[in-house]
């Protein structure tokens, strides 16, 4: 895999549908850019698949992030500024995890 300089940060509501997640997923193991989420955007894909999708499971769905998680390397982010200080706090762990 080639390394770009530019990184994407994926958010939970490109990881939720299955076709754009696949997508992704391919671009970012082509090297185009580095490709970023947490552990608390698949909690957030998930945990909203599981509501909407009363057919899939639990294990199901950690399977695959796992398997996401381990085809990219690098991939998860860790707060690293944990004083910004949001009016919009449904984006603050977005921001945390840049």
């Amino acid at each position: 895999m080639r390394h770009s300089p530019f990184t994407a940060f994926y958010d939970a509501n490109v990881l939720y549908p299955a076709p754009l997640r696949d997508f992704l997923m391919h671009l970012a193991l082509t090297g185009v850019y580095r490709a970023r989420w947490s552990s608390k955007i698949h909690d957030e894909w998930k945990r909203n698949l599981l509501i909407n999708r009363p057919e899939l499971t639990r294990e199901q769905l950690d399977r695959t992030s796992a398997l996401m998680d381990k085809a990219v390397p690098d991939v998860t982010t860790q707060m690293i500024c944990p004083h910004i200080n949001l009016i919009f706090s449904k984006v603050r762990y977005t921001l945390h995890s840049l």
